[in-house]
Protein backbone atom coordinates (compact mmCIF):
# COMPACT_ATOMS: atom_id res chain seq x y z
CA UNK A 1 0.00 0.00 0.00
CA UNK A 2 1.34 3.44 -0.92
CA UNK A 3 2.30 5.74 1.95
CA UNK A 4 -0.05 8.71 2.27
CA UNK A 5 1.77 11.83 1.10
CA UNK A 6 1.38 14.74 3.49
CA UNK A 7 0.16 17.95 1.93
CA UNK A 8 2.85 20.61 1.69
CA UNK A 9 2.19 23.81 3.58
CA UNK A 10 2.38 27.24 1.93
CA UNK A 11 5.68 27.74 3.77
CA UNK A 12 7.27 24.59 2.33
CA UNK A 13 5.91 25.30 -1.16
CA UNK A 14 7.42 28.80 -1.03
CA UNK A 15 10.84 27.42 -0.03
CA UNK A 16 10.69 24.90 -2.86
CA UNK A 17 9.66 27.58 -5.38
CA UNK A 18 12.73 29.60 -4.40
CA UNK A 19 14.94 26.45 -4.37
CA UNK A 20 15.80 26.91 -0.70
CA UNK A 21 17.10 23.85 1.12
CA UNK A 22 15.33 22.86 4.34
CA UNK A 23 14.88 19.93 6.71
CA UNK A 24 11.47 19.02 8.14
CA UNK A 25 11.04 18.20 11.85
CA UNK A 26 7.80 16.46 12.86
CA UNK A 27 6.67 16.40 16.49
CA UNK A 28 3.63 15.55 18.61
CA UNK A 29 1.48 18.45 19.75
CA UNK A 30 -1.64 19.10 21.82
CA UNK A 31 -3.89 22.10 22.40
CA UNK A 32 -2.23 22.64 25.80
CA UNK A 33 1.31 22.53 24.37
CA UNK A 34 1.55 24.72 21.28
CA UNK A 35 4.49 26.95 22.13
CA UNK A 36 8.19 26.77 21.40
CA UNK A 37 8.73 24.98 24.72
CA UNK A 38 6.75 21.97 23.44
CA UNK A 39 8.88 21.90 20.29
CA UNK A 40 12.04 22.09 22.40
CA UNK A 41 11.04 19.04 24.43
CA UNK A 42 10.67 17.00 21.27
CA UNK A 43 13.84 18.25 19.60
CA UNK A 44 16.15 17.85 22.62
CA UNK A 45 19.34 17.83 20.54
CA UNK A 46 18.64 21.38 19.33
CA UNK A 47 19.79 24.58 21.03
CA UNK A 48 16.78 26.58 22.37
CA UNK A 49 18.40 29.72 20.93
CA UNK A 50 18.18 28.07 17.48
CA UNK A 51 14.42 27.42 17.62
CA UNK A 52 12.50 30.56 16.70
CA UNK A 53 8.89 31.52 17.28
CA UNK A 54 6.79 33.68 14.98
CA UNK A 55 5.04 36.62 16.61
CA UNK A 56 2.48 38.70 14.74
CA UNK A 57 1.97 42.25 15.99
CA UNK A 58 0.30 45.47 14.91
CA UNK A 59 2.06 48.82 14.75
CA UNK A 60 0.24 52.14 14.99
CA UNK A 61 1.91 53.28 11.72
CA UNK A 62 2.73 50.14 9.72
CA UNK A 63 -0.18 47.90 10.69
CA UNK A 64 0.57 44.18 10.79
CA UNK A 65 4.20 43.12 11.19
CA UNK A 66 6.00 39.89 11.94
CA UNK A 67 8.77 39.22 14.46
CA UNK A 68 10.85 36.04 14.49
CA UNK A 69 12.53 35.55 17.86
CA UNK A 70 14.46 32.77 19.65
CA UNK A 71 12.44 30.54 21.95
CA UNK A 72 14.79 31.27 24.85
CA UNK A 73 14.11 35.02 24.72
CA UNK A 74 11.13 37.36 24.97
CA UNK A 75 10.16 39.99 22.47
CA UNK A 76 10.63 43.62 23.47
CA UNK A 77 7.69 45.45 21.89
CA UNK A 78 9.36 48.84 22.47
CA UNK A 79 12.41 47.72 20.48
CA UNK A 80 10.15 46.28 17.76
CA UNK A 81 8.22 49.56 17.58
CA UNK A 82 11.43 51.55 17.20
CA UNK A 83 13.00 49.38 14.45
CA UNK A 84 9.70 49.18 12.55
CA UNK A 85 9.00 52.91 12.53
CA UNK A 86 6.07 52.76 14.95
CA UNK A 87 5.40 54.70 18.14
CA UNK A 88 3.83 51.59 19.67
CA UNK A 89 3.31 47.96 18.77
CA UNK A 90 0.91 45.48 20.33
CA UNK A 91 0.28 41.80 19.78
CA UNK A 92 -2.25 40.90 17.09
CA UNK A 93 -5.37 39.55 18.83
CA UNK A 94 -5.35 35.75 18.64
CA UNK A 95 -8.80 35.66 17.02
CA UNK A 96 -7.40 37.67 14.08
CA UNK A 97 -4.35 35.45 13.48
CA UNK A 98 -5.79 33.00 10.94
CA UNK A 99 -7.75 35.65 9.01
CA UNK A 100 -4.64 37.87 8.83
CA UNK A 101 -1.89 35.31 8.14
CA UNK A 102 -3.62 32.14 6.92
CA UNK A 103 -2.05 30.25 9.83
CA UNK A 104 -3.32 29.14 13.26
CA UNK A 105 -1.71 29.47 16.69
CA UNK A 106 1.00 26.88 17.09
CA UNK A 107 1.40 26.59 13.33
CA UNK A 108 2.17 30.16 12.27
CA UNK A 109 5.13 30.26 9.91
CA UNK A 110 6.91 33.49 9.01
CA UNK A 111 7.06 32.09 5.45
CA UNK A 112 4.07 31.95 3.10
CA UNK A 113 1.57 34.18 4.92
CA UNK A 114 -1.43 35.50 2.96
CA UNK A 115 0.45 38.78 2.45
CA UNK A 116 4.09 39.81 2.75
CA UNK A 117 4.17 41.78 5.99
CA UNK A 118 7.17 43.77 7.25
CA UNK A 119 9.29 41.12 8.96
CA UNK A 120 11.96 41.46 11.65
CA UNK A 121 14.33 38.63 12.55
CA UNK A 122 16.28 38.74 15.82
CA UNK A 123 19.89 39.23 14.73
CA UNK A 124 21.13 36.38 16.95
CA UNK A 125 19.85 34.04 14.21
CA UNK A 126 23.08 34.76 12.33
CA UNK A 127 25.06 32.99 15.09
CA UNK A 128 23.78 29.66 13.78
CA UNK A 129 24.31 27.68 10.60
CA UNK A 130 20.59 26.88 10.64
CA UNK A 131 17.50 28.01 12.55
CA UNK A 132 14.19 26.24 13.08
CA UNK A 133 10.81 27.93 12.54
CA UNK A 134 7.24 26.75 12.11
CA UNK A 135 6.55 25.19 8.73
CA UNK A 136 2.92 26.33 8.77
CA UNK A 137 1.20 23.47 10.56
CA UNK A 138 1.07 22.25 14.14
CA UNK A 139 3.55 19.42 14.57
CA UNK A 140 5.81 20.57 11.75
CA UNK A 141 8.94 22.73 11.90
CA UNK A 142 11.47 23.53 9.19
CA UNK A 143 15.20 24.07 9.56
CA UNK A 144 16.98 26.39 7.15
CA UNK A 145 19.89 28.80 6.92
CA UNK A 146 19.20 32.21 8.51
CA UNK A 147 20.25 33.90 5.25
CA UNK A 148 17.59 31.90 3.38
CA UNK A 149 14.97 32.86 5.99
CA UNK A 150 15.92 36.52 5.48
CA UNK A 151 15.69 36.09 1.70
CA UNK A 152 12.30 34.38 1.64
CA UNK A 153 10.66 36.70 4.22
CA UNK A 154 12.52 39.91 3.22
CA UNK A 155 13.32 40.21 6.94
CA UNK A 156 15.34 42.96 8.58
CA UNK A 157 18.00 41.66 11.01
CA UNK A 158 17.48 43.61 14.25
CA UNK A 159 17.79 43.40 18.03
CA UNK A 160 14.23 42.98 19.34
CA UNK A 161 14.49 40.66 22.35
CA UNK A 162 15.45 40.44 26.00
CA UNK A 163 16.63 37.40 27.91
CA UNK A 164 13.88 35.53 29.75
CA UNK A 165 13.98 36.34 33.44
Amino acid sequence: MAKKKENKTNALRKLEQQKIAYVEHHYEWSEEHLGAEAVLQQLPDKNPAQIFKTIVAVGNVTGVLVAIVPSDQVIDLKKLAKVSGNKRVEMLPLNALEITTGYIRGGCSPVGMKKQFPTFLEESATLFETVIVSAGRRGLQMELAPSDLVKVTKAHLVSITNKKS
